[in-house]
């Protein structure tokens, strides 16, 4: 008999949600994790009191009620609304386009004037099929918002001029004509109070976990010692790269404690201008409206994956789409195995979406 009704490997959003399932339904589960702590990329670091999101800002937000009460019994929720600000050359706008951007921009004060000067922009760019994410860009909101606000962010973000990059990656583009800050239109939106350690804490309490332990280290040790596995690691690094490797964009996090009490007065900071090397700047104790004495910030740099980085963004054009769907079709034929995440799915999942599709799985797969 196996030792494990389930194994799942990785303890981020989906593997803890579905660990979490599995047990209340009484299935002897084990979770491990290669890295040496739980939560997968929303894990936290304390430093100086304050809770910094080591990968990265992880905003929740959602209009699923199902899914903000579930996460809300493990943790309350604050009322932290992401209200992200963008520099470009020393100028600051407010993000979304809003009437606070287009005010920033262009002086304009009501919504119809700011209607007419993106229309007018469109309308003098003549676009109507648009052929790569420049000219999808401009065709939906105009040459200023794009050469101000999207164009060099994006190339930082993707490491490709626009023109090369395809079109479909900005289907659209949020415009809103009020002043409103607020980048989410979700009905939920907070941070977990003390950190998200405190949501992995609550979904894994009681449930064995290992971590600093790798799976492909011992392949066949954990196989044979499982009914079922839950996999939330890189679907082609499972098979071996046997049809080669997807690729990824990947984040390195500059990260320092600063003698201040308020470095930026914003949780979220993109810089907008290409000469600047990093996207944004995060200064952490904002999500939790922090009054520590002294605060961390981390800057934010975006890079190729390779060998030995964290891999953080699918590159979903189409050469990685097409390798990927080879994988899908080899996973689609697994009994026993469950592939579910950002790095499982080759996609780009917000977290309530991670939760959805963890729900969804274990009534699918273990039910």
């Amino acid at each position: 008999m196996s030792k494990y009704d389930c194994l799942i490997i990785g303890s981020g959003l989906f593997g803890s949600v579905f660990a979490y399932k599995a047990a209340r339904a009484g299935k002897n589960v084990l979770v491990i994790d290669k890295r040496p702590y739980l939560g997968g990329n929303v894990y936290c670091e304390n430093v100086e009191g304050i809770n910094v999101h080591k990968y990265g800002a992880h905003i929740f937000h959602t209009s699923n009620k199902t899914v903000w009460d579930f996460v809300n019994s493990f943790v309350p929720f604050n009322r932290y609304t992401n209200s992200p600000v963008a520099n470009y050359k020393g100028n600051l706008y407010n993000l979304p386009f809003n009437m606070n951007t287009f005010y920033a921009l262009w002086g304009v004060k009501t919504p119809d004037e700011a209607k007419e000067k993106i229309e007018q922009q469109c309308r003098e760019a003549g676009i109507t099929e648009p052929k790569n994410l420049e000219e999808q860009a401009i065709s939906l909101v105009g040459r200023d918002i794009y050469e101000i606000l999207i164009k060099g962010y994006t190339e930082k973000q993707w490491g490709r001029d626009c023109k090369d990059l395809p079109a479909f990656i900005i289907k659209r583009l949020p415009v809103r004509f009020t002043f409103d800050n607020n980048y989410f239109n979700d009905n939920y939106q907070g941070i977990p109070v003390g950190g998200y350690n405190k949501l992995i804490d609550g979904l894994l309490e009681g449930i064995e976990t290992k971590t600093g332990t790798d799976f492909f280290e011992d392949r066949s040790y954990w196989k044979s010692n499982t009914d079922k596995i839950v996999f939330t690691g890189k679907i082609d690094e499972f098979y071996d790269y046997q049809f080669g490797k997807l690729e990824y964009r990947t984040v390195r996090f500059e990260t320092e404690t600063l003698e201040c009490e308020n470095y930026q007065g914003n949780a979220v900071v993109n810089y907008t201008d290409a000469s600047v090397p990093y996207t944004r700047i995060i200064e952490h104790k904002h999500f939790e409206f922090g009054n520590q004495p002294k605060t961390v910030v981390s800057k934010e740099y975006s890079a190729e994956w390779s060998d030995g980085a964290d891999p953080f963004y699918p590159v979903n054009d189409e050469k990685n789409t097409i390798l990927y769907n080879k994988y899908y079709e080899l996973a689609k034929k697994e009994n026993n195995v469950i592939f579910g995440g950002r790095l499982a799915e080759y996609k780009y999942y917000d977290m309530d979406k991670v939760i959805e599709k963890a729900l969804f799985c274990f009534r699918d797969g273990i039910e």
